[in-house]
């Protein structure tokens, strides 16, 4: 018996839209759900002494919606407090668009969170600029709105400075850098700020925004991945060091493929190649 060309196609297309389809009820029924402690070791470029060793939890893209459940976040916490570390960074996106009906569930679920250095916290692009922020203060959130803190950590002055992400001109980060005396540290929801962040020479920025793409492919990769500096984990721009966390949740489809959720563990060390 003889199998046409047409047929074998058809039978491939099929083999690949099933392969496809399962692919994507496994990421919405557990991927999304897997959540993962992710520790990274950072060297960074004029690092004081006393700093070294300095552990960073950052939690990002939490998206606090119908999908993404108060487990999901209160898990993501529990992990976080489990690692005692000495600073937590929020990144952003605490529901997805602005939805009021999870701005307090989204609040109450990261309420716990607690460090001896403090809890900072900045705005994504899906967050509004009054009621999340003013729910996450109500729960003991330094809240960052284009600011910058100067906190004694170790011995050590760390000016924490955060940006919404529709801060985006160099003119306006420096305006808000200019004047900072301790160790900088940029907390921006979106890692295309590193070019601003390089160009200030702001030694560490911590961000979020990219999910890790969320949606990985086999042999393609992210469909975001030409967007971004750089979509997950740490890379360096001339001497300023980014470290970007896949966050906790998910948007505009609730699945993730070959990029589970995550909080991070941030362990700053000198960098060896600092002058």
């Amino acid at each position: 018996m003889t199998i046409s060309r047409r047929a074998i196609l058809n039978g491939m297309l099929g083999a690949g839209a099933a392969t496809l389809a399962g692919t994507g009820a496994y990421g919405f029924l557990y991927a999304r759900h897997q959540l993962e402690i992710t520790r990274a070791t950072v060297p960074v470029m004029k690092l004081p002494a006393s700093l070294s060793g300095l552990r960073i939890a950052l939690i990002t893209d939490v998206h606090r919606s119908l999908w993404v459940s108060h487990d999901d976040v209160s898990r993501a916490v529990a992990m976080a407090m489990a690692e005692a570390p000495d600073v937590i960074v929020l990144g952003g996106d605490y529901v997805t668009w602005g939805d009021r009906d999870y701005v307090r569930a989204a609040a109450e679920a990261l309420g716990p969170l607690s460090a001896p250095f403090g809890v900072f916290g900045i705005l994504g692009n899906h967050d509004d600029d009054h009621d999340m922020p003013a729910a996450l203060a109500a729960r003991g959130v330094q809240m960052l709105k284009d600011a910058r803190t100067t906190v004694g950590v170790k011995g050590e002055a760390v000016d924490f400075i955060g940006i919404r992400y529709w801060t985006k001109r160099g003119s306006d980060l420096a305006s808000i850098v200019r004047g900072a005396t301790g160790f900088p540290v940029l907390l921006a929801h979106d890692p295309r700020r590193l070019v601003e962040a390089a160009a200030l020479k702001i030694p560490l920025v911590l961000s979020g925004h990219t999910h890790g793409g969320q949606v990985v492919l086999p042999g393609i990769g992210a469909l975001a991945k030409q967007k971004f500096p750089v979509l997950a984990g740490a890379a360096r721009r001339d001497k300023t060091t980014i470290f970007v966390s896949r966050g906790v949740g998910t948007v505009y489809v609730p699945v993730r493929i070959n990029c589970p959720p995550e909080v991070a563990i941030v362990t700053l060390i000198p960098d060896s190649q600092s002058a």
